[in-house]
Parts: structure tokens; sequence; C-alpha cells
């Protein structure tokens, strides 16, 4: 654990309080955080991967779950790649890639609509009747009637972002997780970043995310697993588990050193090392705002700038004009392109029950990171 001197020691030390309270608290049983800004950088890995004693310390190289992190990491960059290539048409109308979505107000969604989550679309598949699979996942998304006009209101949809993982299939002709690897997290040299992790290392490096309750007394969204069963290496994400673990919602799997090159890519304009994934021009689309004018949720094709989402990790002294996203599972990467700096936390705050809440968290978290960044290099 090191950190350069050009960060202020004390907001580095309120940044460890912070967490170690959380922890204290048992709002999460571990975490790790990183911030950068230019060649000042500081590293931290906090507790334990759950809360017995015996558990493994949180380190660096820790594996989390890091879920919806999933849509900006994976999904959204896939897309504008693939438009890049003249192979998906931002402005095009879903239905021209996925004719059986006709009817029920959904001919008028766009690519652009679904990427700025203002589809007018749910937020969420159903769970019952069960099912599995992704052409069960396509079905149900395409039997899904709008319930505002597209492009008329916000809402923060799973159902966006499984069709657009689905899209990048149709239109690259290859499964996400397969582009994902050959497209944007070997390039990147993120090289313990994917999906379904369990075939690439062993369980013991990932922290864990759900434990089953012992009996099944109580419905859950988890009821596909058998009592007391953990879930390390496995997505938390109940939808994605029945779609094998791969989405373009959710399901990717990540450290903080490989969540941080993907924010270091994002302010090199998209190319980091000499290697470049996507043009200036579509990190401009994913991290700007594109939503309608008018609205007053400001997203990008893929980052959040300014919805509700975004108040808490982006704290009281990043401005609006920063962007990143969070995911449930307890993670934030959070991007201030002004003073070139940005933040990650990745944490398992969903174990062993996912009630814990840690948005306080989030908001010290994106101040202190603030304080830190916007001192350091002055």
């Amino acid at each position: 654990m090191t950190v350069e001197h050009r960060f202020n020691p004390e907001h580095v030390t309120a940044i460890d309080h912070a967490v170690d309270a959380a922890i204290a608290d048992r709002k999460l049983p571990g975490a790790v955080y990183r911030l950068e800004r230019g060649a000042a950088s500081v590293e931290r890995g906090y507790g334990r991967l759950s809360y017995e004693e015996v558990a493994a310390a949180v380190t660096p190289a820790t594996v989390f779950d890091v879920a919806s992190l999933s849509k900006v990491l994976v999904t959204a960059p896939a897309v504008l790649m693939l438009a890049e290539e003249g192979k998906i048409d931002l402005e095009a109308p879903l239905i021209r890639y996925f004719p059986e979505c006709a009817g029920g107000g959904k001919e008028a969604i766009t690519i652009r609509h679904l990427l700025t989550h203002v589809s007018g679309l749910k937020s969420g598949l159903p769970a019952k009747p069960a099912w599995q699979g992704q052409t069960a996942a396509l079905s149900l998304a395409c039997g899904q009637s709008v319930t505002h006009p597209p492009g008329s209101f916000f809402r923060y949809s799973d159902i966006n972002y499984i069709l657009l993982g689905l899209l990048v299939e149709r239109t690259a002709d290859m499964p996400l997780d397969r582009f994902a690897q050959q497209r944007i997290f070997s390039p990147l040299g993120m090289r313990d970043t994917g999906y379904r992790p369990l075939e690439r290392m062993p369980a013991a490096r990932i922290a864990p995310t759900q434990r089953a309750s012992e009996t099944a007394q109580l419905p859950t969204a988890h009821g596909d697993l058998a009592p007391g069963a953990p879930l390390q290496g496995v997505v938390h994400d109940p939808t994605v588990r029945r779609m094998g673990g791969v989405a373009g919602s959710a399901g990717v799997f990540s450290t903080m050193g490989d969540v941080a090159r993907f924010g270091r890519m994002l302010l090199g304009s998209g190319a980091l090392d000499g290697v470049r994934i996507l043009k200036p021009e579509s990190v401009r689309l994913l991290t700007t705002v594109q939503t309608p004018p008018g609205m007053a949720e400001l997203r990008g094709m893929g980052m959040d700038i300014d919805s509700p989402y975004a108040k808490r990790p982006r704290g009281n002294l990043y401005p609006v004009g920063s962007y990143g996203h969070t995911g449930f599972t307890g993670c934030i990467l959070w991007v201030d392109p002004q003073s070139q700096s940005f933040y990650v936390f990745l944490s398992n705050r969903v174990y062993p029950d996912d009630r814990s809440v840690v948005l306080p968290l989030y908001a010290q978290l994106g101040t202190l990171s603030a304080q830190a960044a916007l001192g350091a290099l002055q």
C-alpha cells in the first residue's frame, strides 16, 4: 500500500477512516479503493472477503463482481465500436435489428434511447414464470410495452442494456463475452477482467456476494440458490444468472487495477499505452450529455453525469461534467476530465444478504476523493 506524496496525507487518511468505519458497522466486509491523478495514485485494500474471522484479507488483487459497471466497461463501448464500423446506427430504431420487438410502442425506440435510459421500458425482466437462456430473455424483452413515449422519460433499466448486449452479439456475430475479451479487455491489458471468472481463476481470489438463507421461509430474488449456498465467482444478478452469466446489463468481474486502466483509457480519449480502442468522438458520446434537451437527468451513451444515481458518487466537489457509474454490489468508477482524475471503489456490500446500504459512504468517497485529487499536483 503506497501513497504518492503529491496527495495530501490528511485526505487519504480521511478516506481510510470512512471505509474502515463502514466495515466496523458491518456495512460491507471488505473493499478496494484507488485514486489517480496524473502520476499520483493511491490504492488500498480494506477488510476481509467475508465477516468470518478466518476469511482472507482483501488486497488490490481481489476480484469483485462489478455488477452494472458491466454496462460501461463492455456494453456501451462495444455498441460505439460497432457504430464506428458502420454495423450499428445509433439513431436507428431498435426494430431494424430486432424486428421481433415490434409492438407495444417499441417501434419508436432507438439505440440512442437504450444507451441513455430513455426508452420507456420497465426497469427489469420478470422472474416468473421461470425462464432460462438468452432466447427467453430476448422474447421477454420484446414482449414488454413502453410505459412512456421513448425519449420523454428517464428510467434506469436493465432491459435497455440486455437488449444492447444482444445487439452486440447479433451485429458482431460473436458472443458478448468473446467480443469484450478480444476488443476491450485484452487490448487494454485488463488481465483479470471478464465474465464467468471461475473458468479462469480459483474462487478464493473472488469476493463472495450472497449467501442463500439456510431456510426457505421468505421468497427472495435468489431462490435459485440452495439453502446456505454462497455466490463466489457466479454473478450476483439473478436475471444474468438465468442468461448463463453473460449479459449487457451485468456479469463482469474485475479488479481495482483493471478498472483503473479503463478509466485511464477514457482520460486518454480512447487510447492507453499506445493502443486505441475507441475514437475520441465515441468517448465523447459515452461521457457527455446525450439525453434529449430539457430532460433533468443527464446521461451520456453509457455514463451517468447528473441523474439521481450520480449525486452521491460525484460528491460535493467534483463538477457536473464529471461522469461515472455504480454497481449494485457496491462499486464505483468516477472520472473528472477537468482535473484528469478518477477514483475506483469496489466492494461486496451485498454479502451476505444484499440488505446493506452504503450510499452515505458513496457520498463521503466522492467528496473526499475530489478533495484529495483537486489538491494534488498543485
